[in-house]
């Protein structure tokens, strides 16, 4: 019997969701994956038009698929990128697979556009730390 949650067994994986240089960064970091579907794990979103040139429901798709496989944990993605389909991440409860937020090269990460942040904030006070 293993000692891991089934939640937290070694071999889950980070998906990306962001613009090519965050993307290309990962994945000469040794995160990219194929399954056995040929599905990868890392969406890149086209940065050439504002907000992006990517369709806003393929970057929508991208996360409920990403959601959706259980051998993802974490998702990773731009915060630029979040405030494009900002609805659907304030939609995600389940604290697995985690969504965080990034920066990217290009837009610095602002903490009060961070959804995840402020509901993580409103869960302890300082008193809980004492």
């Amino acid at each position: 019997m293993s000692d891991f949650p089934s939640s937290a067994r070694p071999g889950k994986l980070l998906a990306i969701i962001g613009d090519e240089d965050t993307c290309v960064g990962f994945l000469l970091g040794g995160i990219g994956q194929l399954d056995k579907h040929r599905k990868s794990n890392f969406f890149v979103v086209d940065k050439s038009l504002y907000p992006s040139a990517t369709n806003i429901e393929e970057i929508e798709n991208a996360f409920q698929q990403f959601v959706k496989r259980d051998d993802v944990d974490i998702i990773l993605i731009n915060q630029h990128v979040a405030e494009v389909i900002r609805n659907v991440i304030d939609r995600h409860t389940s604290p697995i697979p985690a969504v965080l937020e990034i920066p990217s090269k290009d837009y610095p990460y602002d903490p009060s556009k961070d959804s995840i942040l402020r509901r993580a904030k409103g869960m302890y006070t300082a008193e809980d730390f004492r």
